[in-house]
């Protein structure tokens, strides 16, 4: 191959979090030439996460920088590579498909694994990214556990925000839901919210528009509001959950033939394989996930098992193609 040529690979990864690393360490045990592209952080969102308590195996938790660590370490041991740059777009060209790179130089690949997760929705008001997971967080079910018996403030009035309220009485003492306008959840999780209402463990904050979230510099203790005059309000509390929604990491993919639904999450068959031939996906960033590691991880097994059959089935075909042209 001349240097002017793409590199080919049998599978490029886009993203290197759980999903990702996962299909990496099943694809590249198996032979197939696999390199990775991450623009963040290796990890994703597991890698700046404080401490993971929900992954199975670990009866004390493990800090989500150390689980990314030993999984790429893990992919690398079996060959996988991992490249820091960003795929722009995705060309189909039959055999291979074309991925187009940040650097201006474009990769082939024989099959492609789009784990690029998703990113979740901000507000944007001061202390909010200094004190993230220290304080605030995005996934009540991956930290609401830390929260035992404390007082706990939650921004959002979705279905998302109302679900995750709910799941955190088990551990809070008291928590503020902070509603800009009004409570915009379905009926069915507003009744199962009243009786939490009526005994006083929660408190909808109607009218609130949060403005900053204050801290001693290692840990969160208030949150600054401003009501429907203009006056601010503050609210006493040991942690901030803010659930007001997800952004899938596929702007990359606009000018794609890959199928995305409504919100811009990737639609999938039951392999996991996209409208484009070739190309799966897995992770956060697919339409149905359920935005938990454990299950990333597993559909990252998933994947890779159904992009070897795919492999296997495209190599079949071209045998076959080059025995009917033979004399």
């Amino acid at each position: 191959m001349s240097d002017d040529q793409p590199k080919q690979y049998d599978l490029v990864i886009i993203g290197a979090g759980p999903a990702a690393l996962t299909a990496a360490i099943y694809t590249t045990r198996e032979d197939i030439d696999t390199v990775l592209y991450e623009r963040g952080v290796v990890g994703g969102l597991a890698a700046v996460t404080d401490v993971i308590d929900n992954y199975p195996g670990f009866s004390e938790g493990v800090k989500g920088l150390d689980l990314a660590d030993d999984l790429r370490k893990q992919a690398e041991r079996f060959g996988a590579k991992i490249e820091l740059g960003e795929i722009t777009a995705i060309k189909d060209e039959g055999e291979h498909k074309r991925l187009q790179t940040d650097s201006g130089s474009d990769i082939l690949a024989r099959a492609v694994l789009i784990a690029t997760g998703s990113d979740y929705n901000r507000t944007g008001i001061p202390g909010e990214e200094h004190y993230y997971a220290r304080g605030v967080h995005f996934c009540a079910t991956c930290d609401g556990a830390f929260y035992r018996d404390k007082r706990l403030v939650v921004i959002g009035a979705g279905n998302s925000a109302i679900q995750e309220t709910i799941f955190l009485t088990r551990y809070a003492s008291h928590i503020d839901i902070l509603v800009r306008s009004e409570v915009k959840a379905s009926e069915v999780l507003i009744k199962e919210l009243q009786p939490f209402i009526d005994s006083g463990m929660v408190s909808l904050q109607l009218g609130i528009t949060p403005k900053e979230i204050i801290g001693d510099g290692q840990v969160v203790n208030k949150v600054i509001g401003s009501n429907k005059d203009h006056q601010d309000v503050e609210f006493i509390t040991d942690g901030v959950f803010v659930f007001i929604g997800l952004k899938p990491n596929t702007a990359f993919l606009a000018k794609s033939d890959v199928k995305l639904n409504s919100v811009g999450f990737i639609v999938t068959d039951a392999n996991l394989e996209t409208s484009l031939p070739g190309v799966f996906a897995a992770g956060d960033v697919r339409s149905g996930a359920t935005m938990q590691i454990a299950s990333a991880s597993g559909e990252g097994a998933t994947a890779a098992l159904k992009i070897r059959e795919y492999l296997e089935g495209r190599l079949h075909q071209t045998e076959l193609q080059q025995l009917e042209v033979m004399p």
